[in-house]
């Protein structure tokens, strides 16, 4: 009782940590520096005794005592998530592999939430997860099967190389097949660059993002059919502009990023446009490196298979809702996520349901019957 009771309030503990970095790691926030929580309405340091897990959300009835504004009801499902999860590692593996799983349950946990947020995984997770995966195969090899330190580390390796270069496989392929998306108004729309020299911002109908967004390679570019275009207070006649990660064309005429500020706002009047877009963030990739060193190969197979499921049924379900719009960019990172926590805790029975039913042949039974 008192090791489970232990184990309780060291989740509840690490989730009210993991709410700090879901806060402050996309924000370029240190963890260290402000060393305490604060409210980030009226940046008030919050006192020890305000910051209890779950506890403190009660008792200040889900509101800041300094400024009165709600705290999200996240912080606390956070820390209870993150609780009975550990909780159920540690019934269902002890000691010495629930640590293990501890650190890579926590992973999980922040990348889910930073994702759904800002789109992103930020590469402390991804890379530092990594790294985190690679020690614990090394000091402890029965989490991936192996009996010699050597061999966990050899099936950590393997699992990170296949899960990066898979994903990353899906990426390019992904590129290829949808990597530019053509939108021909009804009637000449209006574009416009505007924000700084540091962060230019591309606006033209409901988009509005950073032109940083659409560089994800070198040969990327927008490129759109104007009747005019306005910049620098001088008006040219129709022609083609064409953004590329080193600046901007127009006709003969180019423009560096560097001086765009002074040439703000531009305009142009487009009938046509091109913009390039990914199948997903580069993100996803590194992340899947790192389901792979704490789950080995066969984890990243399964992880991609159930976390690629659950994304195109959820997006088809937003679809259905909205009427066929899907709301935007839907992150990946969750489903997979979600397909590494199934692994996790129902890996073995899934593929023992899996064999009961059909009792064949199939990429399942692959991942059931296979020695490495």
């Amino acid at each position: 009782m008192v090791s489970w009771v232990a184990v309780g309030f060291l989740g509840l503990i690490t989730g009210s940590f993991l709410n700090a970095v879901i806060h402050r790691l996309p924000r370029g926030i240190s963890l260290l520096n402000p060393k305490r929580s604060f409210c980030p309405c009226c940046h008030k340091m919050i006192p020890w005794h305000e910051n209890l897990p779950v506890a403190s959300w009660v008792l200040l009835r889900g509101r800041c005592s300094g400024c009165a504004m709600p705290i999200a009801i996240r912080y606390p499902l956070v820390e209870l998530l993150t609780s009975g999860l550990y909780l159920w590692s540690w019934g269902r593996f002890g000691l010495p592999t629930a640590p293990v799983f501890w650190i890579f349950l926590s992973l999980l946990i922040a990348s889910t939430f930073i994702d759904f947020d800002h789109l992103i995984i930020p590469d402390e997770i991804t890379k530092g997860g990594l790294v985190a995966g690679l020690l614990c195969s090394l000091l402890l090899p029965g989490v991936l099967g192996a009996g010699i330190w050597w061999q966990g580390l050899l099936l950590s390796l393997l699992g990170a190389s296949v899960g990066f270069f898979l994903l990353w496989g899906v990426v390019e392929l992904g590129k290829v097949a949808f990597g530019r998306r053509s939108i021909r108004p009804e009637a000449p729309t209006l574009l416009e660059i505007t924000g700084s020299d540091s962060e230019p911002l591309l606006v033209f109908g409901e988009e509005r993002m950073p032109l940083a967004d659409f560089f994800y390679r070198e040969k990327d570019r927008v490129e759109a059919t104007c009747t005019w275009m306005e910049v620098d207070g001088e008006r040219l006649e129709g022609g083609v502009l064409s953004l590329d990660p080193q600046g901007i064309t127009y006709g003969e005429r180019t423009w560096s990023y560097e001086g765009v500020g002074n040439l703000m706002p531009l305009r142009a009047e487009v009938t046509a446009i091109t913009l390039p877009r990914e199948a997903m963030g580069f993100g996803d990739v590194k992340f899947m490196a790192c389901i792979g060193a704490f789950m080995g190969w066969k984890g990243v197979l399964f992880t991609l298979f159930a976390g690629s499921i659950t994304g195109a049924v959820i997006g088809l379900l937003m679809m259905a809702c909205t009427g066929g719009r899907s709301g935007g960019r839907i992150p990946f990172g969750p489903y997979l996520a979600l397909g590494a926590l199934l692994w996790v805790f129902f890996g073995p029975e899934l593929l023992d349901l899996y064999e009961t039913w059909v009792g064949g042949g199939g990429f399942f039974l692959l991942l059931r019957h296979a020695s490495l």
